[in-house]
């Protein structure tokens, strides 16, 4: 096993002649997109035909259940360009993310999504921002038309949210969609945590960057793999990976309320000696108490989120393991199987 290890040496920045004869790898992870594997490679062609830099394309097969490994390896088989990771089994999406940006040999490396939603139209655009000095180059999506109400209203809750409590800023509405500068890569790879929020990462390790506003369009084919319970923990997993507000939030909670309970008591102790009332209480005191003790729980849960993933990082175990490699160039004698 070969642990994720830093690199002793960052790649320098890229001059300019370097970048107008680049090496361009395109990663995009795959779960059970068997009907569209073929279209987003046809997609990139259609695209890049008669482009002026080379383009390698690394697909992360990420344990799917379908077709899609077998299809996949037709596209290895009968194409140079293409190299295709085939993991052990379903790690998620971030980890296949992370193998293939592990893996991707070019200059620069794009990150897209094989659903046709990342329009391969833009990468032109990329590299052309990227030639002009642009370390990172993302896409900002100027509209969610093809989103539910629910989801637009909830994905603009949380990068609000997000920017709020944490000191790295996303842009909002940026996907994973983007490309990277080597040298970016390079320290996106050196980061070692294994609960891994990639839109955080990317953002996390700066240099230069600019936007590109694109409508978004509909799926090509198949169902989105993602539903609220997976958006839900991977929300989860970006604010506990880039602040700590939601732990600092109890303290002045749990100031705020020792202050307002001593106020509370001096009140009750004076209506009591001075004037001789009564204070009954069952209803509100079993209000008081069914209120703090669900207080008390939403807090213990926030700490069990924080060590959960204490947990998941003093292990050590790897963020993905990868079964075989199909198709492209044979890999370093260092290169990582595992990480």
């Amino acid at each position: 096993m070969i642990e994720h290890a830093k690199p002793t040496k960052m790649a320098a920045a890229p001059s300019a002649a370097a970048r107008e004869h680049a090496l361009i790898s395109i990663v995009a992870p795959c779960f059970n997109e068997s009907e569209t594997v073929d279209l987003f490679a046809d997609a990139i062609d259609n695209v890049l035909e008669g482009a002026d830099f080379d383009c390698e394309i690394v697909f992360v097969d990420d344990g799917s259940r379908d077709d899609t490994r077998e299809r996949l390896t037709r596209l290895a088989e009968r194409r140079e360009d293409v190299r295709v990771l085939i993991l052990s089994r379903n790690f998620g999406k971030e980890a296949a993310l992370t193998a293939g940006v592990d893996h991707a040999r070019g200059d620069a490396v794009i990150v897209m999504d094989v659903d046709l939603q990342d329009p391969p139209e833009l990468i032109r655009d990329f590299v052309r921002k990227w030639r002009d000095g642009f370390d990172v180059v993302y896409a900002a999506r100027e509209d969610r038309q093809t989103d539910t109400a629910a989801k637009r209203a909830t994905a603009s809750w949380f990068y609000r949210l997000f920017n709020k409590i944490s000191d790295i800023k996303i842009p909002e509405n940026a996907g994973d969609y983007r490309l990277m500068d080597r040298r970016v890569v390079e320290h996106v790879k050196s980061l070692p945590e294994r609960s891994r929020f990639m839109k955080g990462l990317f953002a996390w390790v700066g240099f230069r960057s600019i936007g590109i506003s694109y409508s978004r369009p509909e799926r090509a084919a198949g169902e989105t793999k993602f539903n609220f319970w997976k958006l839900w923990n991977f929300a989860l997993d970006g604010f506990t990976s880039f602040s700590t507000a939601p732990l600092r939030v109890w303290t002045y909670f749990g100031s705020i309320v020792a202050f307002v309970s001593a106020l509370y008591a001096l009140v009750i102790v004076f209506q009591t000696l001075i004037f001789g009332v009564d204070v009954p209480g069952y209803a509100s005191l079993l209000v008081v108490i069914l209120f703090f003790g669900s207080v008390q729980m939403i807090s213990v849960g926030i700490l069990g989120e924080y060590i959960a993933r204490l947990f998941a990082e003093v292990k050590r175990r790897p963020i993905y393991i990868i079964d075989k490699v199909i198709g492209g160039p044979p890999e370093a004698p260092d290169a990582p199987v595992n990480t």
